[in-house]
């Protein structure tokens, strides 16, 4: 998708409120790689990604920047958290599986694509293969004959849904679980390991029409996709359009601290991630990935540590940084009615199930934001996910009362609020509402 940063920065709009500075930051890195894209073999070897560290507090929109961002461009995107690493030489998860994660990812994104151009000649085939199975069935069971007759009839009621509750026995594929070798090394499938040397097992179940065309379906697709044409556009798609989200990258920091100990743990996974993001090759199952262009973004509260007590030579490679702002109550009043995924909306639609018709006034909205704002200021600024926890308690009456038996209509007021939380807002107790 061929769009200015001034684009980028409004989709984002729609699902994050502020942080603009952030915003602008993610959307020009993401336009350099189309512009990287229009250039000669040559000159894209020389232009790497300029990666970016977010600071800021939690729950002000970090991850679900760089999440969006990737949504926005169906870019393979992977979140991993610096904490779960390990120095080499211990037992854990090695920094290299992040790379390896983004593989899985690249190869899932062009496996999906690739699905959807042969969805419908999978679909055809599959189809005939259920009316053979229902006329079979039928053939059985009530000794219709002859097939020829009626399977034109069940083609059209196959179409139509007729027959999505009928229990059919299908032989489908029977995969291996895979297994933990190593204790946070990844799971090995001992299938993908001999590949087409071991021929693959087969098992009957019964099923509903539904759930064995969904079955056949995937099936019967992966037999039209070329496999070594998707590991190549995956591997390609890794390399020049990978972000890898890094969190908690500050816990990693060494706190300027000399004294040994866990911190010599801390440095030493700084520098197993330096060589990723300054660049090398990492072996995956679908073949090796050069880390030269992935964007990396890595982002920290940075509440005990400080940004330059990261190694000097893996800050070098984050030469952009933003810092995001704490969210104030303005921020609170357009998070519950701007997105379009706004947590009034999903609260409401999910109550609609039930019959309820959910209303906020603008005076809920406001004192909702204002009491957000109060419990982020008096205790653990969480940001945004404070709105969670205050909403749920809000709601939890309405919540537990709707039982689906009888339509009505629910508006949420400031007096609503005030007398779930307490009138007198210096005294009231939320402790039991806070995280």
């Amino acid at each position: 998708m061929n769009l200015s940063p001034k684009q980028i920065v409004e989709q984002l709009d729609k699902y994050i409120i502020g942080q603009n500075e952030a915003k602008k930051a993610v959307a020009i890195a993401l336009r350099n790689r189309y512009r990287r894209s229009q250039l000669t073999t040559a000159e894209m070897e020389e232009i790497t990604p300029k990666n970016i560290i977010m600071k800021g507090p939690t729950g002000v929109g970090k991850t679900e920047i760089a999440r969006r961002l990737a949504k926005l461009v169906s870019a393979p995107f992977v979140k991993v958290e610096a904490t779960k690493y390990t120095e080499v030489g211990y037992v854990g998860r090695d920094v290299e599986s992040m790379i390896r994660d983004l593989a899985e990812c690249a190869v899932r994104l062009v496996k999906e694509e690739r699905f959807k151009k042969v969805t419908e000649k999978a679909s055809a085939a599959v189809d005939a293969k259920l009316v053979k199975l229902l006329a079979e069935v039928r053939r059985l069971d009530r000794g219709e004959t002859p097939v020829e007759i009626f399977e034109n009839n069940i083609a059209e009621g196959l179409k139509k849904g007729y027959y999505d509750n009928e229990v059919i026995e299908i032989e489908i594929v029977d995969n291996p679980k895979p297994m933990e070798l190593v204790p946070g090394a990844g799971e090995i499938s001992i299938g993908s390991i001999f590949g087409d040397m071991i021929p693959k097992k087969r098992k009957k179940r019964k099923l509903t029409v539904k759930e064995a065309r969904r079955i056949m379906l995937d099936e019967e697709a992966d037999k039209l996709i070329d496999k070594d044409s998707v590991n190549e556009e995956a591997i390609r798609r890794a390399e020049q359009e990978g972000i890898i989200f890094i969190d908690e990258i500050d816990k990693i920091a060494a706190k300027g601290s000399k004294s040994g100990g866990q911190d010599v743990s801390r440095e030493g996974v700084q520098r197993d991630i330096l060589p990723i993001v300054e660049g090398s090759t990492v072996m995956t199952k679908y073949g090796a990935i050069r880390t030269d262009y992935i964007l990396f973004i890595a982002a920290g509260a940075f509440h005990v540590s400080k940004v330059s007590d990261l190694i000097p030579e893996l800050q070098g490679r984050f030469p952009i940084l933003v810092e995001l702002q704490s969210l104030t109550k303005d921020d609170f009043v357009k998070i519950l009615t701007t997105p379009k995924n706004a947590i009034t909306l999903q609260y409401a639609t999910l109550l609609k199930v039930d019959g309820v018709t959910l209303k906020f006034s603008e005076s809920a909205i406001d004192k909702i934001a204002e009491i957000s704002e109060d419990m982020n200021a008096t205790s653990e600024d969480i940001g945004a996910r404070r709105l969670h926890t205050v909403v749920e308690n809000l709601l939890e009456d309405v919540s537990f009362e709707a039982d689906g038996l009888s339509d009505k209509e629910i508006v949420i007021d400031a007096d609503y609020v005030v007398n779930k939380f307490g009138v007198d807002k210096k005294t009231k107790d939320l402790k039991k509402y806070i995280l």
